[in-house]
């Protein structure tokens, strides 16, 4: 067996499931679920009828693993125009990969590029983060090391605060603007300081963008980590890698469906790894894809409904505690009155509401555990359960 399988952490949500196991809620009360990221919008109809109408003539057909041309081009037209790119520098035949949902290339990607024959290979990666990234390290073959984001610094990593033989050792930094779940952007010059750091000690940056389209002002979509390359007129985008899915944009959680772009070099080694991992995205799932991402309605109507969620539920909650509206994602990262685990624990045992509490997102660092005393909550549901859901949160806030 391999012995790093022996380092990884049960799932956040293998916590959630045995914190519960043994409580009794109340069974007159509907179960509102809002502790898993899983979008509960409609995906569109035409995404849905793409799927049907490729079913019949795409299934006797083997898909290849750099994925259609058709896709491909997709794909490549949606990030040029989004990030505002020079039109001809992303090269669909090059630079751009379509995956089976971003978890599966987030965490295949290290197993690309980490170079585990070098001394001390490390991954460095914000705390909390997505549990993907520190087993995608682990089993890799590196270290984790954790930059904890907290609420002092509007809970972005401080990148400042990284000694120099970290990133000397550093191979590959995750990056997750929007974050989860803090739902903070990573602002352009923040993305340059990361790409000249990475010049300066020779490492990648894998940045996880699959909350780039749900945002709260429609005026200032987030940057991403290709714009900021081109904005510095690096339109190779040298060490840069972003990773995006229809998820969350386009309500497609099912369809486990993704794309990788940025530096032709590194893809053509990661291209070459997936070539024998045998991970080609269906022909199926690349006829839906691809007439998802060519339309911008949904999108911006998706973005409508978790705002309206967002306000809703924050004029509920506000009065009983502090709540900040993110910049971005449809997520409250939401401090509590009490422990973490137990406040999840009485929400469930007596408003039966599941939450995720922030410490199973996070690892203790520097003497602290950044998610102790939070909660993440998942606006996904319903206006009426979020509202529902709000007011019970509400209540048992009033009771201790």
């Amino acid at each position: 067996m391999n012995p790093n399988l022996q380092q990884l952490q049960p799932y956040p949500f293998q916590k959630l499931a045995k914190l519960k196991a043994d409580s009794q809620p109340p069974t007159e009360l509907e179960h509102i679920n809002i502790s898993i990221g899983e979008p509960k919008h409609p995906t569109p109809d035409f995404i849905v009828q793409a799927l049907q109408q490729a079913t019949i003539s795409q299934l006797p057909k083997y898909p290849t693993t750099q994925g259609s041309l058709e896709l491909r081009q997709s794909i490549s037209n949606w990030l040029i125009q989004r990030f505002q790119l020079t039109a001809d520098s992303l090269d669909p035949n090059a630079q751009v990969i379509p995956v089976n949902g971003t978890r599966e290339a987030l965490f295949a990607f290290a197993q690309t590029v980490i170079d585990r024959e070098k001394p001390n290979p490390t991954v460095v990666m914000p705390n909390p983060f997505y549990q993907i990234y520190e087993g995608a390290a682990l089993l890799g073959g590196a270290k984790p090391y954790f930059l904890n984001s907290l609420e002092s610094s509007d809970f972005l990593p401080d990148f400042d605060a990284v000694p120099a033989q970290v990133w000397s050792d550093c191979q590959l930094l995750y990056v997750c603007s929007p974050n989860n779940p803090s739902g903070t952007v990573l602002g352009l010059e923040r993305l340059q300081k990361l790409i000249q750091l990475a010049d300066e000690y020779d490492f990648i940056i894998a940045a996880d963008e699959c909350y780039s389209e749900l945002y709260a002002d429609e005026n200032q979509p987030p940057v991403g980590l290709l714009q900021a390359c081109a904005s510095m007129g690096r339109n190779d985008y040298q060490r840069c890698v972003v990773f995006h899915s229809l998820s969350k944009r386009s309500n497609a959680p099912g369809l486990r469906s993704g794309f990788v772009a940025g530096d032709a070099d590194i893809l053509k080694a990661f291209l070459l790894y997936r070539t024998y991992h045998g991970c080609a995205m269906s022909l199926v799932t690349q006829a839906a894809s691809t007439v998802a991402w060519q339309d911008e309605d949904h999108v911006q109507e998706n973005r409508c409904l978790y705002r309206e969620k967002f306000k809703a539920v924050s004029e509920i909650l506000s009065p009983v505690l502090n709540v900040s509206i993110p910049p971005a994602s449809f997520y409250l990262w939401q401090r509590t009155p009490i422990d973490d685990v137990e406040f999840a624990q009485q929400l469930f045992n007596q408003q039966h509401i599941t939450v995720l509490p922030g410490q199973f997102l996070s690892r203790e660092s520097q003497g602290i555990n950044p998610g102790q005393n939070r909660i993440r909550i998942a606006l996904v549901p319903n206006l009426a359960q979020c509202i529902e859901a709000a007011q019970r949160i509400r209540h048992i806030v009033e009771g201790l």
